[in-house]
């Protein structure tokens, strides 16, 4: 549909029991569970992705778990254990939108950051806007920040795929996405190059 900016499109092939639990203790829908699929779609304006969302509906027997729109960036999130089913609404939103894959935007990681030995100090502070599990004192902290934000949900679910670190938050909607993550220095290193190599993989056109 013209004049509907596709920003980020991508699949969850497989929902991570944290990110799963995650998404549930943050969403207002139909809440996912561990191994279902799911689909993450940010669009712009943000108010369109109440057309997206209608579309893959009407279409599919898929399940709403999130739908937040803000003025610029719509983000929502569909989920359901036939992975079919998840592809078939990715594909009806594509369809509505006259666009392909291809024309989402490539994603950039716009920061890192690893800190190593957290104080205890900062782990209270980190821990009273988390949603997920807690930083403990000694622990070593990840943060990304990545752009266009909705590709931060993937970001975290490939982190817990790779390694057995704590999911902190995820923040998938707005100008930017952020993962907090906590674990073991090792376990988080292996954790940030799965998460890097997933987002460069992904390909896309250049943001406007």
């Amino acid at each position: 549909m013209a004049g509907i900016d596709l920003r980020c499109f991508t699949y969850l092939d497989v929902l991570q029991p944290q990110v799963a639990s995650f998404i549930a203790t943050v969403a207002q829908g139909y809440l996912p569970t561990e191994g279902q699929a799911a689909l993450i779609v940010e669009v712009m304006p943000g108010m369109d992705v109440n057309l997206a969302l209608d579309v893959a509906l009407k279409k599919t027997q898929v399940q709403p778990g999130m739908l937040i729109v803000e003025r610029l960036f719509g983000f929502l999130e569909l989920h359901s254990f036939d992975q079919g089913e998840v592809r078939a609404a990715g594909k009806a939103i594509l369809d509505f939108l006259g666009t392909q894959e291809s024309q989402r935007v490539k994603p950039k990681i716009r920061t890192t950051q690893v800190i190593t030995g957290v104080d205890a100090h900062h782990t209270m502070l980190i821990n009273r806007t988390r949603h997920g599990q807690f930083l403990l004192k000694g622990e070593t902290l990840y943060v990304l920040e990545v752009e266009p934000a909705g590709y931060a949900m993937i970001a975290a679910n490939e982190a817990e795929k790779a390694a057995p670190i704590n999911v902190l938050e995820v923040i998938a909607f707005g100008a930017f996405g952020r993962v907090f993550l906590a674990g073991t220095e090792a376990d988080i290193h292996e954790a940030a190059c799965a998460v890097e190599s997933a987002i460069g993989a992904i390909e896309g056109r250049a943001g406007k």
